[in-house]
């Protein structure tokens, strides 16, 4: 009876209800769009407010440059490392299962008007672009527009400018950012009752539009990518996890509400607060937290890492192109260097695929039009990958710096994987 009542099963139901409605009412269910837009919009009018605060009172914790940059680097070099490993892995499912070889298209056939949009936005994403971007017109923009990146600059500089502040007139600053950041996440608390008819809407419109005969042919890509994702989590992922002193299989667990969040609405910001809430009950502190989440939903795309390699192979072998090394390591370093420069941008995972093989000319840009009709259901895998993959990273750095103990850690997520949301008593134990 517990268990109906929590709001993880009506998150389940509705999810089976809107691929029912797809399937078997098609016109009706594709009327049900707005459920899923308004609340992912609902969700991201707070995501920007709560990114700046939780970045700059995160750096104004840590004390010292000293301690922010010890974190900061740490983090990059996990970034860094992870990233790789995930190109990795897509590029070699790519030419192990080789998804594309039995699609055999033509590429004088290929209509590039429906990803216009997407050639066009992949045009502009040059480093050059990326820095001018970075910088916003206004300090209200990035919040207006919703710019992950830009949010982090702006946070970035107010919370070094706090540590710059003498401590005891910062510190009353400090304490009102965190009761406002509070209040937000109360109010995000408040809209998830709202997620049902949220995954509801978006999984009704998402079968409703995109299911049909015509997956057919795509569903090795699909296949291999879900299996690429779930050989990452579980095994890379698993190892890092491991080796940090905690289970991946506890720690999926413990967030498995989120993720169905996730997977219903194909953002991986919808559950950012939820988050960030969840590894600070875990014992992991706001100050390394508030830096690391927030700078790795720009910088830790792991799975849109593993999607680029595996999605730009795929579209070369259906146009019957064959890469030699040297094209294939440029099409690594342009998709490891461009994954960066998408953070923040609309349809990030496309356009950078866009801009990956713009920059490789033996695969042509046009190309991707052969994926846009699947890129839906791969975008949900993506957003899976990445939030994961943030939560991971998150634990293992607070694990680098002494934050929390592997036994405290897996007492919290023994405990709450057992139904009991009140873990506080444990976080007393938490640090070392």
């Amino acid at each position: 009876m517990k268990f109906i009542k929590s709001l993880y099963f009506w998150i389940l139901v509705a999810f089976f209800s809107g691929c029912i409605l797809g399937v078997f009412n098609p016109k009706l269910a594709a009327l049900m769009e707005p459920l899923g837009t308004s609340f992912i919009k609902l969700i991201k009018l707070f995501i920007g407010p709560i990114v700046f605060l939780t970045v700059a009172t995160g750096i104004a914790q840590t004390g010292s440059l000293k301690k922010l940059g010890k974190i900061g680097i740490k983090a990059f070099i996990y970034f860094e490392i992870i990233s790789s490993i995930a190109l990795l892995i897509g590029w070699a499912t790519a030419s192990i299962i080789k998804p594309g070889s039995l699609i055999h298209a033509n590429l004088n056939l290929l209509d590039k008007q429906p990803v216009i949009h997407f050639l066009e936005s992949a045009d502009k994403l040059s480093f050059v672009d990326f820095l001018q971007n970075l910088i916003p017109t206004s300090i209200i923009e990035p919040f207006a527009k919703g710019d992950m990146l830009q949010v982090l600059l702006i946070a970035i500089l107010f919370g070094v400018s706090l540590l710059a502040i003498d401590e005891d007139r910062s510190k009353s600053l400090i304490d009102a950012m965190d009761k406002i950041t509070q209040c937000l996440f109360q109010i995000i608390r408040i809209i998830m009752y709202t997620a049902p008819l949220g995954v509801f809407g978006a999984m009704s419109f998402t079968i409703a539009k995109f299911g049909g005969n015509f997956l057919v042919p795509l569903l090795g890509l699909i296949g291999a990518f879900y299996l690429t994702g779930f050989i990452f989590v579980f095994v890379v992922l698993g190892i890092i996890a491991t080796l940090s002193g905690f289970s991946i299989t506890r720690f999926l667990k413990y967030i498995s509400p989120e993720l169905l969040l996730v997977l219903g609405t194909s953002s991986s910001e919808s559950a950012l607060p939820q988050l960030l809430r969840k590894l600070e009950k875990l014992g992991c502190q706001k100050k390394t937290i508030g830096v690391i989440v927030p700078m790795g939903y720009s910088f830790n795309l792991d799975g849109t890492n593993i999607y680029i390699t595996l999605a730009a192979l795929f579209i070369a072998q259906a146009l019957g192109i064959q890469l030699t090394v040297t094209q294939q390591l440029a099409l690594f370093a342009a998709a490891m260097l461009l994954s960066k420069g998408a953070a923040g941008v609309t349809g990030a995972g496309f356009v950078t695929l866009a801009a990956t093989l713009s920059i490789v000319p033996s695969i042509p840009a046009v190309g991707i039009v052969l994926i846009l009709g699947i890129d839906r259901f791969m975008s949900e895998a993506r957003s899976l990958i990445n939030y994961i993959g943030n939560g991971v990273a998150s634990l293992v750095i607070s694990r680098w710096e002494k934050e929390i103990s592997a036994q405290s850690l897996n007492q919290a997520l023994i405990g709450s994987n057992r139904g009991n949301e009140k873990i506080e008593p444990l976080i007393q134990h938490a640090r070392t």
